[in-house]
């Protein structure tokens, strides 16, 4: 056995069919899928619980579809959340009904705004359920394990010491800062972007506030995802200038806010340390080759979204889901390393098209917006032409980007191979 670094001796070691590196949408949804399918996975994930702040929490109509095909959407909708079905904006004062989702085929025409860590919960849980499914928190992937020029393990550190685990395949689901993708070596390809965003919260105004995702002027540009309690926001802001942001002062930065979304200035004040403001790095990035003989990299680790439309996490559990509709015939067959692989490559040819046509119209927002300062894309009242555009345009535009927005370029379905119960699955050689 090659090691990568000799300085980590394995203490512990188990072995399984598929090991996940990273607990994330991608990584929980893919075990989930597999031990359901009756393949033996171990999801490694470095935190000690699910609960961490300022990330995604956008349930696009998508993954609401994947939730009821798995029969979960009765303990999904006991999770407190807020449902959206329609994008408003408002841009220099003039609200915009962006993108409806009525037009969408029922019964999920909506989305569902819930923390991260709700979602992420429910599909452990259930995942929980199969004895084929193992799942270890506070188990850091460090390196992975080769053999023969083939991936063929992963090396993780936990409270117990280093522990080694052996696997026909190693899935990176490890996020933006992969470390099984660095092991790996791969390319990554990116895309710049000359934003990053600050993520905070504030309380609701004492004004009711229809629900809004975000407002436009001159002025800036601050995201406003509404929570049952609380407003999850982001300002953006140029990239590279957090710190330039915080030599200016708590004062300065709340003042912004308020240009840039006048209703919320009064709660803007519960702004009173830096500790309260969380900075975000944006990136859109793409890997050219996501997979090696015995490895693969979904969701973030081979792709970075930007926040534009909050698809991430919609796009990673596609990812999850087309990997297993393609892994389970396999491991349920007359499974080799070459069916392994070519597996694999296939997921990138399945997931690859959409995911770099939704980021090119990310960047095609980002390239709009600016660096974050601001830009004016309506007059307030509206001039003859943008109230032409405003009653006729965009109600021709909306059905089409409730669709890209809502499903992505090639939403994906459970196969019925997985569906089917474990113990009426043939068993694997």
């Amino acid at each position: 056995m090659n090691q990568p670094n000799a300085d980590l001796t394995p203490g512990a070691a188990l072995k399984t069919r598929v090991c996940i590196a990273g607990g994330g949408p991608a990584g929980i949804m893919l075990g989930l899928l597999l031990s359901r399918a009756g393949i033996d996975v171990v999801v490694l994930e470095k935190h000690a619980d699910f609960f961490r702040d300022f990330r995604g929490d956008t349930v696009h109509p998508s993954t609401l579809n994947l939730i009821d095909q798995l029969g979960l959407r009765e303990a999904f909708d006991r999770i407190e959340q807020t449902l959206l079905p329609r994008l408003d904006a408002v841009v220099n004062g003039v609200r915009i009904h962006a993108i409806e989702f009525s037009s969408l085929p029922g019964p999920n025409r909506a989305i569902a705004l819930m923390p991260q860590w709700d979602l992420l919960k429910l599909l452990a849980d259930e995942a929980a359920r199969s004895p084929h499914f193992d799942l270890r928190m506070n188990a850091e992937v460090v390196d992975v394990v080769r053999s023969d020029g083939r991936v063929t393990g992963v090396l993780a550190r936990t409270a117990d010491g280093l522990l080694q685990v052996d696997a026909e395949l190693t899935v990176a689901a490890d996020g933006r800062d992969s470390t099984v993708r660095k092991a790996l070596k791969l390319p990554e390809r990116t895309f710049g972007v000359p934003v990053d965003v600050t993520w905070f919260r504030l309380d609701r105004p004492a004004e009711p506030l229809p629900d809004t995702l975000g407002y436009l002027s001159s002025s800036g540009f601050v995201i406003t995802i509404p929570r049952p309690d609380y407003l999850q926001c982001g300002l953006l802001i140029a990239k590279g200038s957090f710190a330039s942001l915080q030599n200016d002062g708590l004062e300065a930065f709340r003042e912004r806010i308020a240009r840039a979304a006048p209703r919320l200035k009064d709660v803007a004040q519960g702004l009173r340390e830096w500790d309260q403001i969380k900075l975000l790095s944006v990136q859109i990035s793409r890997l050219d080759t996501w997979s090696v003989p015995g490895a693969l990299c979904i969701g973030d680790a081979a792709h970075a979204m930007s926040p534009v439309f909050g698809v991430g996490i919609n796009y990673a559990v596609q990812d999850a889901v087309a990997t297993a509709n393609l892994l389970t015939p396999v491991f349920r067959g007359d499974v080799s390393p070459a069916s392994i692989d070519a597996a694999t490559r296939a997921v990138q040819q399945r997931r690859e098209r959409p995911t770099a046509l939704m980021q090119r119209i990310q960047r095609s927002v980002h390239r709009a917006l600016g660096k974050g300062a601001g830009v004016r894309l309506l007059h307030n009242p509206p001039t003859p032409v943008e109230r032409t555009v405003l009653r006729v345009v965009i109600p021709i535009i909306r059905p089409i980007a409730a669709r890209v927005v809502g499903y992505g370029f090639r939403p994906e379905t459970i196969s019925p191979a997985i569906m089917t119960d474990a113990r009426e699955a043939p068993a694997p050689n």
